[in-house]
């Protein structure tokens, strides 16, 4: 005697959340990414002697727009 299961609702239903979940993760990173570019375009505009008053320097530019995009 042959049997059949119907798995196409558990399969679909898993694929689902699983699309849900890495869409979730795209627009975090996005949205990381957006910070970053902000903040580091932001620091960029700066003259040397603004960043100096800020205790900055531009070696330091990349680190601290990491450090945004993150804590955000």
């Amino acid at each position: 005697m042959a049997y059949v299961t119907n798995t196409n609702t558990v399969a679909t239903a898993t694929e689902a959340r699983g699309l849900s979940v890495l869409l979730s993760n795209l627009a975090e990173k996005w949205r990381q990414h957006r910070v970053y570019r902000e903040t580091y375009t932001e620091l960029m505009n700066l003259s040397d002697r603004d960043l100096a008053d800020l205790g900055l320097n531009r070696s330091m530019i990349r680190r601290l727009a990491t450090e945004a995009s993150r804590e955000h």
